[in-house]
């Protein structure tokens, strides 16, 4: 492993890692960020995922050595202090450890539902907490990928790839194009989908009403923003329309808070 010393925040060879905050220019070159000890070491050890370099303060270092160690041998990595660190990313959520990665070639939105028995829907949802408290509600309940719409935050955004705990590294996505939506919902119940919107308008079921009702052998889980929800031309190609009952004087669940109450209560059922 040849470690190269970074000593200033201007030298050349961290270039790309003083763009870090800006996800539209990172994610056009083709790259995306990962952050932190546990997502860092996830992304090095999973094959699917070709590193481009890692930047490192030396207690991080120090604690990932080993894994480090199986980077190919042109992956270059990069050490600091922390003081350097926080000059070139002007953040310090990251734990001392950033990561380039090359993102893998874009999944079709039919090979997301070719074979899961669960998928969740996102119509529009643009926080990137929310996104990443998705894909890790996902993970921990069993769905088997995940939807976008064609607005929408990026899964592999830093910032929803930490929140989801490197969730959104492992559980597969796609987007749908803007031609194919929501085209595509209809391949989606094609392929055997019961489609259930989660909603707070009526009429609308209550989740547990659904969960008792007849089985369905395959459940779209589809959701939208906070307060808004899914628009009405989404919401009209839902089979079923369910409601989580919460207290009149609160008008909204965040949704990644809905979608892990709806995942557990319908793998309570056998449902996922």
């Amino acid at each position: 492993m040849a470690v190269e010393r970074i000593n200033s925040a201007a030298d050349p060879r961290i270039a790309a890692y003083r763009d870090v905050r800006d996800g539209e220019l990172v994610r056009s070159r083709g790259l995306f960020v990962a952050e932190g000890r546990f997502v860092v070491r996830r992304v090095i050890e999973d094959r699917r995922y070709r590193v481009e370099s890692v930047l490192l303060n030396g207690a991080a270092l120090k604690d990932l050595a080993s894994t480090v160690a199986t980077l190919a041998r042109d992956v270059h990595v990069l050490v600091c202090d922390a003081d350097t660190l926080a000059e070139i990313t002007g953040y310090d959520v990251h734990r001392g450890c950033l990561a380039l990665v090359h993102r893998p070639p874009a999944t079709r939105a039919d090979e997301v539902f070719e074979s899961a028995r669960t998928i969740l829907i996102l119509e529009g949802v643009s926080n990137a907490d929310n996104v990443g408290g998705v894909f890790r509600n996902a993970a921990a309940f069993g769905a088997g990928g995940v939807l976008l719409s064609p607005t929408g935050c990026d899964p592999l955004y830093r910032k929803a790839i930490r929140t989801s705990m490197g969730a959104s590294l492992s559980v597969p996505f796609a987007r749908a194009g803007d031609g194919d939506w929501p085209g595509v919902l209809t391949r989606v119940r094609a392929a055997g989908f019961t489609i259930v919107a989660l909603t707070l308008g009526d009429p609308a079921e209550t989740l547990d009403a659904f969960a008792a009702g007849p089985r369905a052998s395959r459940v779209a889980l589809m959701v939208g923003t906070e307060g808004a929800g899914l628009t009405p031309a989404v919401e009209a190609e839902a089979d079923s329309r369910v409601r989580i009952p919460i207290n009149e004087d609160v008008d909204s669940l965040n949704v990644a808070v809905a979608v892990g109450i709806a995942l557990y209560r319908l793998r309570r059922t056998g449902t996922v």
